[in-house]
């Protein structure tokens, strides 16, 4: 077995804003071809027609990514403001109405149209995938089940969508609820072998349920197009550096999971029931409660959380030239994440004495201002 090289790669969905009405506008005419002639196959059309997936190179490093992030997210800045429109990078937008957005003309997505019927037809969330090369599938599988004990601290920290239709939800993460409802998603099952996985996954190719893997959307998955382990459970980040801190967590989690096995250690499995618990403490609060140690038996404050998670994998982040990114985590815990802030913004605006919809509005200049802080 080959020492696996952890390359990364990001994936990011935007939604696309008028900057005027700061409603939802779906891609006008040549927005999305000036970008391909610009960025080629690192940008795509999403689901929905108001939405846009860009994804970075290969990326040897998280300086590497940024380089290329800040290239991709100035690009789609550029184009939009041709058109009057502004990209923003939350899971959801702050008060559209799912109803009157529609779908990309796309076989794909007429066939997610044909196949998930109404629950398709919610999917107005964007999400940051974090793929990170791991080349040995045995690896890929031993490792995943490992890793899932960390999903919930990779949600709290991305949670960006507090607000649905112009509602304050309560939870930190809204776009899981959404996300939820679709089949094949949440916390992966345990999976013994890499041999156990395929078997699992042939049930439903050879009976034509789904046609291949990118058709199985857990938090967590092998990616079926590239020799990667693709963390799918996060919020998109508003603010480009906090996207590359998370990417950088789940590099260095994931060298400090294949550094314990290279001395015959191993992360404890818990139960997918517990660990669905953290989960779901994640989507609700985000950081501003704690998540449950089950080893220590009991609820730890996320920002001692994270002050934990930095120190264990200190020596992986050195390795990986990524230590100030990795930091950057005990920030997001000690100040809040996006979802804090969008709700201290439209908080702000109601006290002085403006409407609700005065107050959504605002919330989505943040938005715009914070997706545009870092290029």
């Amino acid at each position: 077995m080959h020492d696996p090289d952890f390359t990364i790669g990001i994936e990011e969905e935007y939604l696309l804003v008028d900057r005027e009405t700061r409603s939802l506008a779906e891609a006008p005419e040549g927005f999305l071809d000036g970008l391909v002639a610009e960025l080629g196959d690192q940008v795509s059309p999403e689901y929905k027609q108001c939405q846009v997936e860009i994804g970075t190179r290969v990326s040897a490093t998280i300086g590497d990514a940024r380089d290329d992030l800040r290239r991709l997210r100035s690009a789609v800045s550029t184009h939009a403001e041709k058109h009057g429109l502004s990209p923003i990078a939350a899971a959801c937008h702050p008060f559209a109405d799912w109803k009157h957005a529609h779908h990309t003309d796309k076989e794909r997505y007429r066939g997610l149209e044909r196949d998930l019927a109404g629950v398709a037809r919610r999917l107005l969330i964007c999400g940051n995938h974090v793929h990170v090369g791991i080349g040995d599938d045995a690896l890929r599988a031993d490792l995943m089940n490992q890793m899932s004990y960390f999903l919930p601290h990779l949600l709290a920290l991305s949670a960006s969508s507090p607000f649905w239709q112009g509602q304050d939800t309560g939870l930190a993460s809204y776009r899981i609820s959404v996300f939820d409802n679709l089949p094949r998603t949440g916390l992966p099952p345990e999976y013994v072998s890499w041999v156990e996985y395929q078997r699992s996954v042939a049930v439903l190719t050879d009976l034509g349920v789904i046609e291949d893997p990118t058709k199985i959307w857990w938090d967590i998955r092998p990616s079926h197009r590239y020799p990667t382990l693709e963390t799918r459970i996060m919020d998109v980040s508003p603010r480009m550096e906090d996207a590359l801190a998370l990417a950088a967590v789940n590099q260095s989690l994931l060298r400090m999971l294949w550094r314990l096995r290279k001395k015959n250690q191993r992360w404890r499995v818990y139960d997918r029931f517990l660990v669905g618990e953290n989960r779901w403490r994640a989507q609700r609060y985000g950081v501003t409660e704690g998540l449950i140690d089950f080893g220590a038996g009991e609820i730890i404050p996320f920002p001692e959380l994270a002050t934990q998670l930095i120190e264990l994998v200190e020596e992986d982040a050195e390795a990986l030239g990524c230590t100030e990114e990795v930091r950057r985590i005990q920030q997001i815990a000690d100040t809040g994440t996006s979802a804090t802030r969008q709700r201290a913004v439209a908080a702000g605006v109601e006290t002085g004495g403006s409407d609700p919809g005065a107050a959504m509005a605002a919330v989505v200049d943040s938005l715009i201002a914070e997706f545009h802080e870092d290029l």
